[in-house]
């Protein structure tokens, strides 16, 4: 039976370590770790990269020593990987793909196909099915007073005990005006939109974006009539009229894995000339519009002109 190699293992462990440190080392120096991490998450970043490395220095200097003074730890455990060598090869190949389709394929924001598939929020996200909530609600609401009279005519005592006890607990139950501090949030929305209002057009950047949004949301009948100025990437959703198009951000709060796309509906005559993925400043009026039975702001008689991708092109929150 073939000797276990301590340290040939060490050694390749060590370098997918220092690989790994490397990788992120690179992607901060290029800049293009804003296309995978939020600015907030960075130094947990900065942690990962120096324990990676010295880990990696760690494993590379234990391969130095002889087998016999790396098996014997004392814990009276074996320290290696079972298997075949084939084994083994893909257990290794797991961790050394990344590092090398880090290293070969290009970085990229995010797109309009993904846009589509995790679906694009017109505003600040009010629900675009709330037409269909209702429905909803009046058929659930129907079939409970159907279920209350069935339980009332079985056992009319216990249900009215029943109704007692839910009375009880729910006046034990806390409201959202409780929970969180609606007068805080109300007051800096205002004290935002008023700021906005005094100014001739609405200036929407990287850094107010998602408040501005919300800010359109809760007060878009005193902001029609207003200008407007708004950068995204181009996105449209099938059915969309030729003249119409959005400026679509992905929102991130940790990572790419939970970005949330908004967008603001763009209605320009020249919006059919510009292609999918292409970044673009939008200017013009905000009017009050529909989509899908949902109430949008929308940017009328707008100009477009095509600009480079931003240096950020998220938008995060503004804590």
């Amino acid at each position: 039976m073939k000797n276990y190699d301590y340290s040939f293992h060490a050694f390749i462990q060590g370098i997918i370590l220092i690989g790994f440190a490397m990788l992120i080392l690179s992607l901060v120096l290029t800049g293009n770790i804003v296309y995978y991490i939020a600015p907030s998450m960075m130094p947990f970043i900065y942690f990962a990269l120096v324990t990676f490395f010295i880990l990696g220095i760690v494993q590379v200097f234990r391969s130095t020593k002889n087998d016999e003074e790396d098996s014997s730890c004392g814990c009276e455990h074996e320290h290696q990987i079972s298997g075949p060598s084939w084994l083994k090869l893909i257990i290794y190949g797991i961790f050394i793909l990344p590092v090398l389709f880090g290293f070969t394929l290009p970085d990229r924001s995010l797109d309009s196909s993904v846009a589509a598939n995790r679906g694009i929020q017109f505003g600040g996200g009010s629900n675009p099915q709330a037409a269909e909530g209702n429905v909803n609600s009046a058929t659930e609401a129907e079939n409970g007073n159907t279920a209350r009279a069935e339980a009332y005519l079985d056992d009319p005592e216990g249900y009215l005990d029943s109704i007692g006890a839910s009375s009880e607990e729910e006046e034990e139950h806390y409201t959202m005006e409780e929970v969180y501090d609606e007068e805080w949030f109300d007051d800096y929305y205002q004290e935002l939109a008023e700021e906005m209002l005094e100014k001739d057009t609405v200036l929407v950047t990287d850094e107010n974006y998602l408040d501005m949004m919300t800010v359109l949301d809760l007060y878009l009948d005193e902001f029609i009539g207003n200008g407007i100025e708004i950068t995204g990437f181009a996105y449209r959703e099938p059915g969309f009229d030729p003249d119409q198009i959005v400026a679509a951000r992905f929102a991130m709060t940790c990572c790419t894995a939970d970005a949330s796309v908004y967008g603001t509906m763009i209605e320009a005559a020249e919006s059919g000339n510009v292609e999918d993925d292409t970044w673009i400043v939008a200017w013009g009026t905000i009017e009050k519009g529909h989509y899908k039975d949902q109430q949008i702001p929308v940017v009328t008689d707008a100009h477009i002109e095509e600009i480079d991708e931003p240096e950020s092109p998220y938008v995060y929150p503004n804590f």
